[in-house]
Order: C-alpha cells, then sequence, then structure tokens
C-alpha cells in the first residue's frame, strides 16, 4: 500500500462551495460492496435502504467558533488562531498564522483585551499550546469573538453559520463539522423512525487528527493526531442491543465510525466510556461493529479515503471516485454524499 494508490484527479470546480438546500437534496451515491453496483440518488432517498431494526450512528458533536482573529501584544501584527483540542480549563492546543512567530511567552490579545493567549510552547504536530486569560465565561466569549473555522478549501462566505452545524448538534467541542450529518433534516430523520431505523448519539470532537494530511509514502508509517470521544452507557446498551438483534449499524461519518472502533471490543461489543482515540483505520482493517457508512467524498491522499476503502475496498471506491467525478458530483465538506452498504 502507497501513498499514491490513494490520489486521484479532482477538478477544482467540484469542491463545493455552499450547501444545497434543503439540506436533504445532496445527490447520493449508493455503493453496494457484494455487487459492485453503483446507483445514482438523492440523499432523501436513503430510508429506501435501510429497513425497520437499523440503526444510525451519528456524531452529535457541535463546531465551535474556534477561529479567533487577533493581535501580537508586542508588536501589534496581526495573528489568526484555530483551536484545535482543549487539555486544561485554559489551555489549547492550537494552529497559528503566522505560526513561526509564535514564541513562548509571547502574548496574543483578542477583542480589545477581552481574551488574552500566552503561547507556552510548540506541539508535535507544528502548533503551539496556548495559555488563555479572561474573565467570565470562556465559551461565551468565543461565541462573541469566534468565526466558524471554515475548511481552506472553501472561499466562499457562510451566509447562516448554523448551515455547518448539523442539526442534531449538540455537544460543544469541534474545531469542524462531522460534515456526512450535514444532509440530515429532522423531516428525514422523522421519516426514519417511522420507518423502524433507530438513531442513537455518541461524541468525537472533530480536531486536526480528521484533516492532518498524509506526508509518507508508507501510509503505515503516518500518525494520527488524538481526539476526544465518548460513548454513553445508553447508547452503547442501545447500539449493543440493535447487534444482538441482526440490525445494521450505519455509521454516519468517518469520525462515527473511528468512535465505534475505538470503543469497541474484539468480540465485536460496544463499551461505553470516553477518552482519546488515535485510530487510524486504512485497507486490511477488521471492523468490529460498523456495517455500513454515510460518508461524503473525500480529499485525495487522506485517511479518510483510506478508511472507506477499509470498507468497501480499493478498487471499488477508487471506480466510484472516477465515476463521481465523471457525474460531476459536488466534493468535500458541503459536496454531495457516498452510501456504502
Amino acid at each position: 500500500m502507497r501513498l499514491s494508490d490513494f490520489d486521484y484527479d479532482l477538478p477544482k470546480e467540484l469542491i463545493a462551495q455552499k450547501p444545497v438546500e434543503p439540506r436533504d437534496a445532496s445527490r447520493l451515491m449508493v455503493v453496494d460492496r457484494s455487487s459492485g453496483a453503483i446507483a445514482h440518488r438523492y440523499f432523501r432517498d436513503l430510508p429506501e435502504y435501510l429497513r425497520p431494526g437499523d440503526a444510525l450512528v451519528v456524531n452529535e458533536t457541535r463546531v465551535m467558533p474556534a477561529r479567533l482573529l487577533g493581535s501580537r501584544e508586542r508588536t501589534g501584527g496581526a495573528m489568526e488562531v484555530l483551536l484545535l483540542k482543549r487539555l486544561s480549563q485554559n489551555r489549547w492546543e492550537t494552529l497559528m498564522k503566522p505560526g513561526r512567530k509564535a514564541r513562548p511567552g509571547e502574548r496574543i490579545v483578542f477583542g480589545d483585551g477581552l481574551l488574552v493567549a500566552t503561547v507556552v510552547g510548540p506541539t508535535d504536530f507544528g502548533g503551539r499550546v496556548l495559555d488563555f486569560q479572561y474573565e467570565g465565561v470562556f465559551e461565551n466569549l468565543l461565541e462573541r469573538l469566534g468565526q466558524m473555522p471554515l475548511p481552506p478549501y472553501i472561499h466562499e462566505q457562510l451566509d447562516e453559520p448554523e448551515r455547518y452545524q448539523t442539526v442534531y448538534a449538540r455537544e460543544w467541542g469541534s474545531a469542524a463539522a462531522p460534515t456526512a450529518g450535514l444532509h440530515f433534516t429532522p423531516e428525514l430523520l422523522d421519516r426514519l423512525a417511522w420507518l423502524g431505523v433507530e438513531v442513537h448519539k455518541i461524541t468525537l470532537h472533530v480536531g486536526l487528527g480528521t484533516f492532518r494530511p498524509v506526508e509518507v509514502e508508507d501510509p503505515t508509517q503516518h500518525k494520527m493526531h488524538s481526539e476526544f470521544y465518548h460513548v454513553s452507557p445508553e447508547a452503547a446498551a442501545a447500539i449493543n442491543a440493535v447487534r444482538a438483534r441482526g440490525g445494521r449499524l450505519v455509521a454516519v461519518g468517518t469520525t462515527t465510525v473511528r468512535t465505534l472502533e475505538t470503543a469497541a471490543d474484539e468480540r465485536g461489543t460496544l463499551h461505553p466510556g470516553e477518552g482519546w482515540t488515535d485510530i487510524f483505520i486504512y485497507p486490511g482493517y477488521r471492523f468490529k461493529l460498523v456495517d455500513s457508512l454515510v460518508t461524503n467524498f473525500h480529499l485525495p491522499k487522506s485517511t479518510l479515503l483510506m478508511l472507506v476503502s477499509a470498507l468497501a475496498g480499493h478498487e471499488l471506491i477508487m471506480k466510484a471516485y472516477r465515476e463521481a467525478v465523471a457525474e460531476r458530483y459536488r466534493f468535500f465538506s458541503f459536496g454531495d454524499a457516498m452510501f456504502i452498504l
């Protein structure tokens, strides 16, 4: 397995800049692993591929307004900070731009001093650890001063920030949206419930681990950045019950896959708990829990493309991606969806 095995040609105009409306009007490519067949539908057609007793597992993380624009206290120079991972109450792992100027002891000021950060030191991935000083509640200040951290390949302004949240987002803490879930509407979820399809919720706060590029030709040497996850006792019991009665577990998004596969034992039993996961799933991995996957179309050479290839097979996924390009599907965060069954 080589990094180049996961490359493909993508015309830039296929990178979605705006979400479609309504959410479930996005296109849906259905990939059947057993037959290799590929069908072209719309996301609102998803219930046709599910049956009573199946369960969707979704990631209910909520995106923070994690992008902060400030200035260096000493020089007044502009500084941009992206919050990635909370290490303690006031300490965060971050990415900074321009990072090379952010040296230990440097102070960054946001909102005329409402929020001040001191650089503690570097991280092992080129970021910086910051200590924040403020009065009041940090989350409230972040809502006031921060901006939605859209991916760098989205160049257009998002008119409605809630459009970069899933309709079931609840647990505050992500630096990016679990984008496979952006296609669901409350009405679609109601249809699924009426059909007897359960929906269960877990949490993984999306950070650098999901998007960090692979920079080695041997992907097995890539090191994932850890991300926080939580599986409640109620969710674990419900998901295990689905498995026990023969229902299919459909993960909504790669973050959900990574959480389920981290918290499951080798017998396929999901255990409640929380912690940090750096699981890296690539072809050859044996899935313990996940039967099917709802996902978006991912960047070339990415760990996410490797994960879907692990589930569906490398050849079938690369065939599907070539067909998606030919059929002018929309790619990445605000793009169309794929259902692997």
